[in-house]
């Protein structure tokens, strides 16, 4: 979605979080990072619809697969640009509670009711039991947060990455308050270090527990924290003046030749190799995904304007949120109507087609749940939590 970004008064935000230059004006929409949403919501798509091999998905495209699987770490992508957007609107003065009603407004309604989709496809259409406190922990957004939920992706299996970025919204005032008041290089440092915690985890977690605890150790909130502060350290960066020359060309370039590699090291490398590249893909794709931001914010910063500012992939963008949520189920739904399309390109048109249906849905869910839902509860915030703070800030994700 479009997130309007307003630059505060100087005297209104500690001098951490103030550009270098004061005759540097910071744009108030960076409508580019809007447009990256649809992208990175679309690979996670890609990923799903063709699936892991194997028969599964709607159908496995040779043009793209094995190399679609990656967009699952699309949700890497969102984590750190979430880290990014809600530092870079910070506003210190804010009362937690009120950001926390913001946030909530943003993003549960449109779960909500994503929700009702989700359950018909993974549990009515596809003829399986409902454990009850696992779905209603779904719902809640909390389903990562505890091991032993039935099945391992409850309710709307997509949410579980909104059971994550939960954590990082109850944590996001206070470790903001702390994160402004430290140095670039000492938040560069706990980042870098985070992130190797990430691999090292990962490593630790598959050498010692079987694949269902594996799998949950690494879906639990706490291990996306350091992609969470990668996005903090480099808005913080930015905002102080730090730049980084680099065109948009080079990470998006970068991120193709790491997938290629990836995938072509998976295949010919030895088995305890592979298991490294598979250790290190959270932690090197949270890095180009924290490049790819930089060079295209600032490039705004600078004010040019390229395709990610066509106004259609804005609006794709805005939609983003309930493309994502709503993704996976339709092509699940599709895949019980019609069986699987195959296993050769052909799948790529049913694949486009399905896109452009979720596409209309999320433009609905947008506009008749997610919005008016955030701007009725905006403006059913309890007085005693509002403050002026300047221009406010509308949204960020």
């Amino acid at each position: 979605m479009t997130a309007t970004l307003t630059a505060p008064r100087p005297g209104l935000i500690p001098a951490q979080l103030r550009s270098a230059s004061p005759a540097t004006s910071l744009p108030n929409r960076l409508d580019s990072l809007t447009s990256l949403r649809f992208f990175a919501a679309f690979a996670v798509f890609a990923h799903h619809f063709t699936g892991h091999g194997s028969k599964t998905g709607y159908g496995t495209a040779p043009a793209i697969f094995p190399y679609s699987m990656i967009g699952g770490h699309g949700v890497t992508f969102f984590f750190v640009l979430s880290g990014f957007l809600l530092t870079w609107v910070f506003k210190p003065q804010e009362h937690p509670v009120a950001f926390y009603w913001r946030r909530i407004g943003r993003i549960w309604p449109a779960s909500l009711v994503a929700a009702v989709l989700g359950v018909y496809a993974y549990y009515i259409a596809a003829h399986h039991d409902i454990d009850w406190p696992s779905l209603i922990s779904s719902l809640f957004l909390v389903q990562t947060w505890f091991p032993g939920v039935t099945p391992t992706l409850p309710g709307n299996e997509v949410t579980w990455t909104l059971s994550v970025e939960l954590l990082f919204y109850a944590l996001f005032p206070l470790a903001a308050r702390i994160a402004v008041r430290l140095r670039t290089r000492t938040l560069a440092i706990l980042t870098g270090l985070g992130l190797m915690g990430m691999w090292a985890v990962n490593w630790w977690a598959a050498a010692t527990f079987s694949s269902p605890a594996e799998g949950w150790i690494m879906r639990n909130p706490l291990v996306y924290l350091p992609q969470f502060l990668l996005g903090m350290t480099v808005a913080l960066a930015i905002r102080r003046g730090w730049r980084l020359p680099l065109r948009p060309a080079v990470p998006v370039v970068l991120l193709g030749l790491y997938v290629y590699g990836y995938y072509q090291g998976r295949a010919r490398l030895a088995p305890e190799t592979v298991a490294q590249l598979d250790y290190l893909v959270r932690p090197v794709i949270a890095v180009l995904s924290m490049l790819i931001i930089v060079a295209f914010v600032q490039r705004e910063i600078n004010g040019h304007r390229g395709i990610l500012n066509n106004r259609a992939l804005i609006l794709l963008g805005a939609w983003s949120y309930g493309f994502y949520l709503l993704h996976h189920s339709v092509s699940r739904l599709a895949t019980y109507a019609w069986g699987r399309a195959g296993d050769d390109n052909s799948v790529l048109f049913d694949l486009l087609g399905c896109g452009l249906v979720v596409v209309g849905m999320s433009w609905a869910l947008f506009h008749f749940v997610e919005e008016p839902a955030a701007k009725w509860l905006n403006r059913h915030m309890p007085q005693r939590l509002r403050r002026k703070v300047g221009s406010a800030a509308a949204r960020s994700y």
